[in-house]
């Protein structure tokens, strides 16, 4: 039987996945003894858990109070959109042609999205969404690039939901412009398909203007 992950990264897991599914919203104080108890560990892996996420930039600790959720600013949009615009860009055209295994994938990726969508779960969905940009991404051979890319997954993943949760609408509209990009990939339309990545990440900046307006 395999061991039990260590208390501080069950805490860690617990946490990290509900700030990202906004379970945990923008704004909430998360205190020490409440996650303890839910998650059934004592307070020193809970310490050492809420540090790790204060230094990923998912919360502000307050001694004695607890820990704080930071809301998804619109500097941070910006900033996330512009490096996905930069990165994904020049990957969907280095991807052109498309090899039969990338093509695959990504059809693959798109109907899975579209089940997580009829079923109605979006955090599921924003995950196959950024499988999707990812696989594009690392299809373009440059290890460098793949591992900024995948520095903003966390990022990318709780901004997606919360575009999903403000404009149910994008859930099929995103589905519609995957496909798109996909069909400009098999097409070997460069221009095409680097349009089409520039008119769709760049939704997210105008969808999401930040929750601390």
């Amino acid at each position: 039987m395999p061991a039990a992950p260590p208390a501080a990264h069950r805490v860690y897991t617990h946490v990290k996945q509900a700030v990202l599914d906004r379970r945990y919203q923008g704004g909430t104080l998360l205190t020490e003894g409440e996650l303890a108890e839910a998650v059934g560990v004592s307070r020193t892996p809970v310490r050492e858990a809420l540090l790790k996420l204060e230094m990923e930039g998912l919360l502000k600790l307050y001694p004695k109070k607890g820990a704080l959720v930071l809301a998804v600013s619109a500097q941070e949009i910006a900033d996330v959109v512009e490096t996905r615009l930069l990165v994904e860009e020049f990957a969907v055209r280095k991807a052109v042609p498309a090899p039969a295994r990338l093509l695959e994938r990504l059809a693959e990726l798109l109907d899975e999205q579209r089940l997580h969508a009829d079923a109605g779960d979006l955090a599921a969905v924003a995950v196959t969404d950024r499988s999707f940009h990812a696989e594009i991404v690392r299809h373009a051979g440059n290890e460098i690039l793949s591992r900024l890319y995948d520095q903003m997954r966390d990022r990318q993943l709780r901004m997606g939901v919360a575009v999903m949760e403000a404009h149910p609408d994008r859930v099929a509209k995103n589905i519609a412009e995957h496909a798109q990009i996909l069909d400009a990939l098999r097409a070997g339309d460069t221009e095409g398909a680097a349009r089409c990545v520039h008119r769709h990440v760049s939704r997210v900046k105008v969808l999401v203007r930040g929750e601390d307006r």
